[in-house]
């Protein structure tokens, strides 16, 4: 089994004498010898500066750093490091590892003639000094040993520490689960399998609530309660409860908690359909801000301005940010929601705002006036590094609770009865480890991450306009990217450190988001959110002869193994977040100027889309890649299908119910599955029975308990087109959450079914 020792957090020796053939070369190879065969430890080697630049920029498992302070050796350098000299390199160089890592132990060797040159700026970020050709090999090899296990018992945080250590206890279980640390596994060939894939390590920390080293989560005690604080501080909470299915629970067990039947509350319309699944269970009245949108789709913010001021709501549901990027300044939110009693920021896609100043005034937390009870839900395994479902309930207390230990307790007994309603009594205490490390990787250089995240990103939409604007003359083309103009006018420095680059102003042209459709500057584009825009349309509904349909495209990436986070009719969203890489940015550019040589020479799909090809070879086999492209973009234009979708998007349809009255007809099965085409809404208005959500553009059209009569034509209109779309180009169904698809007719066509009420 494999375990988290001195081993694991190697030391890097940066110097340039460890292979020379001299006094200091052999009282430095002697430490590295004590070090490895008698201390237990581990050794990495730079001979320069570049060369160690590059892996503290690459590793995060290092132990400690030795800096040679008389090292001269500069090796390959970056423009980053360009400028280093011999009279401050090594000074330059402790800079930097402490700026990227708060606690690392830094010791610098030196001789005693030269520690008058180390300035005191240096001596306040380093952890000591080693004078050179002094003290014994074992002597140093252990003072070294030391600093390393003290570090590496600081990179643990509790929880996940106390987990680790029961698992290294080899404990007999005699609770549940019933693999008891994965001997079950071993009773059978695909047990065994099963074992061997995950390793010792994640069996034996699948543990029971039996284990009272590690609290309880229901109870938010031990050091699970101490996780939860923590996370609560780090992510500048009152109160943290840790979500072990996802933000789609979060959010049912903050409106659990907080609404009662009858309660008018107001969401925006693209909301997540868990938002709307809190409204079953609460019974609530909803009703619903409509976001603004392009001609391309893209989904922009609500305009604060329509919202009646006057009216009262116990709650409010506020997408933040939205699928496509926009974040909202919450203090103007907050200040344009004065008639909601409570604020909900679903932060599901956004839980790194905090770390990060261009996001300033942009999360949920930020807001500092302690006007209302705020919550905000995190998905902090979406862009952050906890484990899948692994989410954050944060909560911010209203000044008449806030500072008050009785209320503040009186809060949490309340409310923890939602959350035991939705928690389980069997956690996965890994999820719960993956929630503190994550929070913990925050604490610790957050704003160093994300600050890299956001300068790659930056890079890559510089290096996509240039490559439209360098590439693209008189009949050629390539894919663009949503922004601001002055992504390519501005520096990647100036544009990670001022906000205001990112702001949407309405009449800016390059957002398309109608003028009147924003009442101010309230929001800002995610930098590390990235539209691709492909040709044919652009955002102000201008359309080309020439385009390529964004559903191609992707097709094209995810068969080259780039899979987009969303794809619409001619953008398509990338997420650049912790786990980018170079990589994948070089792979992907790669990818593109791939498919646009294969879109020129008109490539046979049965070379481009092979398994397409053999699905429907009927429809497809013959055609080349230009000619697909040609005809999906004709169809779409000729048949309005975008324009249809956004008309759509636009329409509040009438209630017949609320959306909890509407789910009891499915439970007393007083439902039936309509044809999309058996529907007439002027003559026989029918009542839907669950939401529909179609992808693109992952809005819901209508909810549970709206009509479908005359005012909801265009919605039908729309839905009868996608049917159309996709019939026409099988292959290329979207999902739509609400909509049943009949198995083929004789003449291979499909319909959509809709779940309505029985009249």
């Amino acid at each position: 089994m494999k375990t988290i020792g001195k081993r694991s957090w190697p030391v890097l020796f940066v110097s340039d004498q460890v292979q020379q053939q001299t006094d200091e070369g052999d009282w430095l190879r002697a430490i590295v010898q004590h070090l490895t065969a008698e201390n237990g430890c581990t050794v990495l080697f730079s001979s320069a500066y570049g060369d160690a630049h590059d892996m503290v920029y690459a590793r995060e498992d290092l132990g400690t750093i030795i800096v040679d302070w008389e090292s001269k050796a500069f090796g390959r350098l970056h423009q980053k490091n360009e400028a280093l000299n011999e009279a401050d390199a090594a000074a330059r160089f402790v800079a930097y590892v402490r700026r990227r890592n708060r606690t690392i132990p830094i010791l610098i060797l030196s001789d005693r003639s030269s520690i008058e040159s180390i300035p005191n700026p240096v001596l306040e970020l380093v952890n000591g000094v080693i004078w050179k050709l002094t003290d014994t090999a074992p002597f140093n090899a252990g003072r070294i040993e030391r600093s390393v296990v003290d570090y590496m018992y600081t990179v643990l945080p509790p929880f996940f520490r106390s987990l680790v250590e029961y698992v290294h206890e080899y404990n007999f279980a005699w609770h549940t689960p019933g693999h008891m640390g994965g001997q079950g596994f071993l009773k059978s060939p695909s047990g065994t399998a099963f074992h061997k894939f995950f390793g010792e390590n994640v069996l034996r920390a699948d543990l029971s609530i039996s284990v009272p080293e590690l609290g309880s989560l229901l109870d938010h005690t031990g050091t699970t309660g101490a996780a939860e604080n923590y996370s609560a501080q780090v992510f500048g909470a009152d109160r943290c409860y840790y979500i072990l299915n996802g933000t789609s629970t979060g959010n049912q067990v903050v409106w659990r908690s907080q609404v009662s039947p009858g309660d008018r509350c107001l969401l925006d319309r693209n909301c997540h359909k868990s938002l709307n699944h809190a409204m079953i269970i609460t019974q609530a009245v909803p009703e619903y801000m409509v976001p603004v949108r392009n001609a391309l789709g893209i989904i922009g913010p609500v305009d604060f301005a329509k919202i009646d001021q006057a009216k009262a709501y116990v709650m409010t549901a506020l997408t933040n940010s939205t699928y496509d990027g926009i974040c909202y300044n919450t203090i103007y939110a907050s200040q344009h929601l004065q008639g909601a009693g409570i604020l909900h920021f679903d932060e599901a896609w956004y839980a790194y705002a905090k770390f990060h100043p261009i996001y300033r005034d942009h999360f949920g937390m930020a807001l500092g006036s302690r006007d209302k009870l705020i919550f905000c839900t995190h998905s902090t395994h979406k862009l952050l590094t906890a484990f899948s479902q692994a989410s954050m309930i944060l909560v911010k207390f209203p000044r008449d609770i806030f500072g008050s230990p009785e209320k503040e307790d009186g809060f949490h007994d309340l409310f923890n009865e939602s959350y035991m309603m939705h928690g389980s009594t069997s956690p996965q205490y890994s999820m719960v480890a993956s929630l503190e490390v994550a929070t913990k990787m925050m604490d610790d250089n957050g704003s160093i991450a994300h600050a890299d995240i956001m300068e790659e990103a930056i890079e890559l939409r510089r290096k996509i306009a240039r490559i439209k604007a360098e590439e693209c003359g008189e009949g050629d083309w390539f894919f663009g990217i949503w922004q601001p103009e002055s992504i390519v006018t501005k520096t990647t420095q100036e544009l990670i450190e001022n906000q205001a680059n990112w702001v949407l102003q309405p009449g800016d042209a390059w957002h398309g988001f109608p003028a009147e459709g924003l009442s101010g500057a309230y929001t800002m584009l995610d930098p590390i959110k990235l539209t691709f825009l492909c040709p044919g349309v652009d955002v102000q509904g201008r359309w080309q002869e020439m385009g390529v349909p964004a559903a191609i495209a992707t097709r094209f990436l995810g068969d080259k193994g780039i899979v987009c986070e969303k794809t619409d009719y001619y953008s398509w969203l990338l997420l650049n977040s912790l786990g980018t890489t170079k990589g994948k940015q070089g792979t992907l550019l790669a990818e593109l100027f791939r498919f646009r040589e294969l879109y020129k020479s008109n490539a046979p799909l049965e070379q481009v889309f092979p398994q397409l090809v053999a699905d429907y070879p009927a429809r497809y086999r013959g055609q080349g890649l230009q000619d697909h492209c040609r005809q999906m973009h004709g169809y779409i234009r000729e048949r309005g299908l975008l324009d249809k979708m956004v008309q759509s998007s636009k329409i509040i349809p009438d209630q017949a119910c609320i959306p909890a009255e509407a789910y009891r007809a499915i439970v007393k099965k007083q439902v039936e599955f309509v044809r999309l085409d058996a529907i007439d809404p002027a003559v026989n208005p029918r009542t839907t029975a669950v939401m529909v959500v179609p992808y693109p553009p992952g809005i819901p059209i209508l909810m549970g308990g709206e009509i479908i009569n005359e005012k909801t034509r265009p919605i039908l209109e729309y839905l009868r087109e996608r049917q159309n779309f996709e019939n026409r180009f099988p292959g290329y169904s979207g999902d739509i959450h609400g909509i049943e698809r009949s198995q083929p007719d004789a003449d291979g066509q499909v319909w959509f079914e809709f779940m309505l009420i029985k009249q």
